[in-house]
């Protein structure tokens, strides 16, 4: 864990925000929104609240985080860069052809990344399994695991949350980045979940309800999450899809969107001034 200082984790999420627009790109399609949504969450874990270092990358007592939504690992990316796991002079080559940055993460190709993600749905299970063998191995390690609120839709989580709370673990914490958009559109208007909060409580979590893009408010949820009450805990960051950017604030097309030569600038320059 590092000092708590909230204007420094700000500082550090605009290098991530630009680092994501950079891993992007101009006139490449590239998952700007969910980025974006997710990149203060990413931001308070790598620069405040997870044990781990790029000199010690394998310490078997390091903290794990797994970005379940490996489309958004563009936040990720920008976040191991400026943590010194690699030059951020490697983001603009991402998902070049022989890059070891490619549009989901990659765990033996990526330094810093844990598991694989990408197939939505299957990252609490992975973060479930790896916080029991955490358990197992009488190491005292988190895992942090990023989820996105479409990809709730998928039965897989729902099992995992199950099995969690049975096993009493603890060590697993999940954050949703609550975002309200998918691909397509509004999830109420494709798929509606319901109430996350309500779900995850019901299923035998212990849930932080909080505004994703209020870094104090961010950091003392993850705060909270280390009190063990014999529960997992689920934090549901309320976020706005491609916060940062005017132009891709609540939209869906940024999604997954290229940026203009002109959008890029105007990108760089308003994360840089915000």
């Amino acid at each position: 864990m590092q000092k708590r200082d909230i204007d420094y984790l700000k500082s550090k999420a605009k290098v991530v925000r630009q680092g994501i627009v950079r891993a992007i790109g101009v006139n490449n399609k590239g998952h700007l929104g969910g980025s974006m949504s997710s990149a203060d969450l990413v931001t308070a874990l790598y620069f405040y609240k997870m044990r781990h270092s790029p000199h010690d990358p394998h310490n078997p007592d390091r903290d794990r985080f797994i970005f379940s939504k490996g489309h958004s690992v563009l936040a990720q990316y920008a976040a191991l860069a400026e943590c010194g796991y690699f030059s951020a002079e490697e983001l603009p080559n991402t998902k070049k052809l022989g890059s070891f940055l490619q549009g989901h993460p990659e765990r033996d190709r990526t330094p810093g990344i844990e598991a694989n993600t990408g197939s939505l749905g299957q990252g609490l299970s992975v973060g479930l399994g790896i916080a029991l063998a955490g358990r197992l191995d009488q190491r005292d390690y988190k895992v942090y695991v990023i989820l996105g609120d479409a990809e709730l839709a998928e039965g897989q989580i729902w099992e995992a949350a199950t099995a969690a709370a049975y096993y009493r673990t603890s060590n697993l914490v999940a954050i949703v980045d609550h975002n309200k958009l998918q691909a397509t559109g509004k999830i109420a208007e494709h798929f509606d979940i319901g109430h996350i909060t309500q779900k995850f409580a019901a299923f035998g979590w212990r849930v932080i309800e909080i505004d994703g893009h209020d870094m104090e408010a961010v950091v003392d949820a993850l705060d909270a999450a280390d009190e063990d009450t014999g529960q997992p805990v689920a934090i549901v960051a309320h976020t706005v899809k491609g916060k940062g950017v005017s132009f891709a604030e609540n939209q869906a097309s940024f999604h997954n969107g290229a940026l203009t030569p002109e959008q890029y600038e105007q990108a760089l320059a308003e994360i840089a001034a915000g």
